[in-house]
């Protein structure tokens, strides 16, 4: 059986000392003395109800670090309380009134937990490599040709593929190696990006196999890599601050032309990863790096004139969701601008 939990909204918690530095999370105008949990909402979305800065969440809720990774605390159906009268204010769940009859039920509680931010923008990202070394696809099954003969075949064709042998897995995943992963600040290659084309499902093995493709997002042909198809991890880390300063930049926007931009629900890669503390669930903010200009008031010429550096414009934030190496993905959760490649992620 669930217990209740109760967390208490604090004015300082032993976080990183980005987070020490601010004031106490400060609530919404129009914030809700009680709030009912639905189907369908967010550890994001909820915590905007009450708060100005929803990725203050970890502090609202008096999470630590273990809870952070797994916070699976609040169902749909749950009434979520904010007394007032309180200094802080104080947020808990509502004790639920259990009524015992008999019954039999068996479900997921992991299944039903809110997650922390929409699933169904992130889903395709998440069991899919998206990044590999150079090469990184080089030894994997290939498609060699197609039933019909033609070059490029789409959902419902049929493939045969080399390189499969006796593996027992079924279900496999389609890829092309795309375009370099580039610093902008140093030029150095990071990795390579994977290019999801679809999935496919082994119809007889052998050498060739021949596998059915079940879905396509583009045209798949001859040379196209297979990898096993591994399970959807959803991500249910909590919205917090990274652990120490983060200073970052933003490579590409997903989906999109060489230098093309976008805004919120999109999904752009980040040059910093593992290696320099990134994990799931940090969130960041987007900062666009002020421009220099000519003093207009200068009698000298535009390119001798004196120059004022204008001040860094932060305009939204990002949640961290897949994380590599030295390259992570994030999803825009707010943004009053475009987001373009080469704009500055860092702390919120």
């Amino acid at each position: 059986m669930r217990k209740s939990i109760i967390f208490v909204l604090l004015a300082f918690l032993v976080q990183p000392s980005s987070v020490l530095a601010q004031s106490e999370p400060k609530l919404q105008e129009n914030a809700p003395d009680r709030y009912v949990v639905k189907k369908g909402d967010t550890l994001w979305g909820i915590a905007g109800r009450f708060l100005k800065d929803p990725w203050r969440w970890a502090e609202i809720w008096r999470l630590n670090k273990e809870q952070i990774r797994n916070p699976h605390r609040i169902w749909p159906g749950d009434v979520i309380v904010l007394d007032r009268t309180k200094k802080p204010p104080k947020l808990a769940k509502a004790d639920p009134t259990v009524k015992l009859r008999p019954q039999v039920r068996e479900e997921s509680l992991a299944e039903q937990g809110i997650p922390a931010i929409p699933a169904r923008y992130i889903e395709p990202f998440l069991s899919k490599p998206l990044v590999i070394e150079q090469g990184g696809l080089d030894k994997a099954p290939r498609i060699i040709g197609t039933q019909t003969g033609t070059v490029y075949i789409g959902t419902g064709g049929v493939a045969y593929v080399s390189g499969i042998g006796g593996s027992k897995q079924a279900n496999w995943q389609i890829f092309r190696p795309g375009d370099r992963l580039v610093d902008p600040d140093t030029g150095k290659t990071l990795g390579f990006e994977a290019i999801y084309l679809g999935a496919a499902r082994v119809d007889r093995l052998g050498e060739p196999a021949t596998v059915s493709i079940i879905s396509a997002t583009q045209e798949i042909s001859q040379g196209d890599r297979l990898l096993p198809a591994g399970p959807v991890v959803l991500n249910q880390y909590a919205p917090h601050p990274p652990n120490s300063p983060i200073s970052g930049r933003i490579i590409a926007v997903f989906g999109g032309l060489a230098n093309s931009e976008g805004g919120r629900n999109s999904i752009v890669s980040i040059n910093r990863g593992t290696l320099q503390g990134l994990e799931m669930g940090h969130v960041l903010a987007l900062v666009r790096t002020g421009a220099s200009i000519p003093d207009p008031q200068s009698d000298l010429s535009r390119d001798r004139a004196p120059r004022f550096r204008l001040p860094d414009e932060r305009y939204g934030l990002a949640f961290v969701f897949r994380v590599f190496r030295q390259v992570s993905y994030a999803l825009i959760m707010e943004s009053s601008r475009p987001v373009a490649p080469g704009d500055t992620i860092r702390n919120p």
